[in-house]
């Protein structure tokens, strides 16, 4: 495992609505706190299907893991900003399929460190979890970590799930991307999701989470989001609200699109 330096939870600062507290808050967990609750209320008053998307989000990260696994004989998986843990997380999900695989979580937050052991430990004896403390900014940095557990040159998982919009220049997004997906062999696959500003009243969320003291996200065009996958070839059905990415009930509008693309 990668920096398992002990982060002190009284640094940890309960006043200030914090991005994955907020998250955590929507996906209906208990790790936040009365900041959060209020700045995801306050989002959620004007856009309800905020707690849609978060729901959402982990059944998207559910069937791409699985299906990647299972039908891309994918064992490396690296997740990069994973936040804080809820249920089925990406080594759960992936060591079900193929109790081999082989899970690194990426994060930058300390808050998400405190959390880190409720990630580490494999679901299965055979399988590896681990967390590297990064910041995405870092894509060097994460390979090398990740390299110490991993055979990049083998087909690996690359995921951002959710993450890219605190980044607001998109050119720095896709160059991130980039390379990280020049890091891993031929066959690998890159999972992307975000949400994007194809409603008003989301557009009118993202306001109200910085007026209530939260994070800027930037929202993006599904076109631009497409932009990452650029050289990588577009799994079936492409670019879509990650609702209908090969659904496995019934579907909702979503102001959230997400794709699978894999490596030549």
């Amino acid at each position: 495992m990668a920096d398992r330096a002990p982060v002190d939870p009284a640094s940890v600062n309960a006043d200030v609505p914090h991005a994955a507290r907020i998250w955590n808050y929507w996906m209906g967990g208990k790790d936040n706190y009365e900041s959060d609750r209020a700045a995801g209320a306050a989002v959620a008053e004007v856009y309800p299907q905020i707690v849609t998307m978060a729901r959402q989000s982990r059944r998207f990260l559910i069937r791409a893991v699985r299906y990647l696994a299972a039908e891309c004989g994918i064992r490396q998986f690296i997740d990069v900003g994973t936040g804080l843990p809820t249920m089925q997380n990406t080594h759960q999900v992936a060591q079900g399929v193929a109790p081999e695989s082989r899970v690194v979580y990426v994060d930058n937050d300390p808050l998400v460190l405190v959390h880190a052991r409720a990630l580490l430990g494999s679901a299965t004896q055979e399988g590896v979890t681990t967390y590297v403390h990064a910041d995405y900014h870092d894509p060097d940095r994460i390979v090398e970590e990740a390299g110490k557990v991993l055979d990049l040159r083998e087909p690996t998982a690359v995921m951002f799930m959710g993450v890219l919009g605190y980044e607001p220049d998109l050119a720095v997004v896709r160059a991130i991307v980039g390379r990280m997906m020049d890091a891993v062999g031929p066959g690998s696959h890159l999972v992307l999701w975000d949400g994007t500003d194809t409603g008003s009243e989301v557009v009118e969320g993202a306001e109200k989470l910085v007026e209530s003291g939260g994070v800027p996200y930037i929202l993006r065009s599904p076109e631009q989001l497409l932009r990452c996958f650029e050289g990588l070839e577009l799994v079936e059905p492409g670019m879509v609200p990650i609702t209908e990415w090969r659904p496995d009930g019934d579907t909702v509008e979503i102001d959230a699109y997400g794709a699978v693309g894999r490596k030549p």
